[in-house]
């Protein structure tokens, strides 16, 4: 989103991790090792998986939902939550085809693998309106990948800003609040360790996840997340279809 830079601190951080991340990544068959373009898998990332299912928030979710980024690094995690029976809402990339939901009842075992992979997802999940989202209870739990996180829970990805606007969409439809835990899954070598600043559009995390630790971070009260409207001119994310959608359902009813 090119309205939504970083820092040439960030920026030298992220240069730095993504030589490192080369060594333990796993390439994607579209995107190969731009780094900017996709946030990767890496070895490990079952260990992240693993220790996501194991924290209390996952198993006292009751009838709040969860959000999963559509992260190549998630997909261990999507799938054993399609095999726990566990239904969950992603995002198509980019957000272009908006918020969709997958319900583990009407997969096969067999095709659990297949539908935990973004290919997969688009052939088994089901596309869902932001007004039928906001009439659903709220989401407990958002996990998401990230090309590196600080330890104060800032994290930057590939400089598009997707799950922060996720997060702010979720937000302004009232079902994600300061609640809803935040989890992101990195490698270790993403991990950095240093107090970054946040930008006001920047979702702080709670939880940050590696193959070898899970470390909460000691933030305040997250503040209510929003759409920065004055931000998307000229980004791609104007032309999406959940901003025309948000846009409705947030206009004022003619008397």
């Amino acid at each position: 989103m090119t309205n939504y830079q970083v820092d040439d601190l960030t920026e030298r951080h992220r240069e730095r991790i993504w030589e490192e991340l080369r060594k333990v990544a796993r390439p994607d068959s579209r995107f190969h090792w731009d780094f900017s373009r996709f946030i990767t898998d890496f070895e490990g990332s079952d260990r992240c998986a693993e220790r996501i299912l194991d924290l209390d928030v996952v198993t006292a979710l009751d009838d709040r939902r969860i959000f999963i980024a559509p992260d190549n690094c998630l997909e261990e995690l999507r799938y054993r939550l399609i095999r726990a029976g566990l239904p969950f809402v992603m995002t198509t990339y980019g957000i272009v085809r908006g918020f969709q939901v997958i319900d583990p009842a009407v997969i096969a075992p067999e095709d659990a693998r297949y539908a935990a992979t973004l290919d997969g997802f688009d052939r088994f999940a089901r596309p869902v309106s932001l007004r039928e989202l906001a009439a659903g209870p709220g989401f407990g739990l958002c996990v998401t990948g990230g090309s590196a996180v600080s330890r104060n829970g800032v994290r930057f990805g590939k400089g598009h800003g997707y799950f922060d606007f996720e997060f702010a969409v979720l937000s302004e439809l009232s079902v994600a609040d300061d609640t809803t835990r935040v989890i992101d899954v990195v490698h270790d070598c993403q991990y950095v360790d240093d107090d970054l600043e946040a930008k006001p559009h920047d979702v702080a995390v709670d939880t940050i996840v590696t193959p070898t630790r899970t470390l909460d971070v000691a933030n305040g009260p997250r503040p209510p997340a929003h759409i920065h409207w004055d931000l998307l001119p000229g980004t791609e994310f104007e032309v999406l279809g959940v901003v025309d959608e948000l846009r409705t359902l947030q206009a004022p009813k003619a008397p």
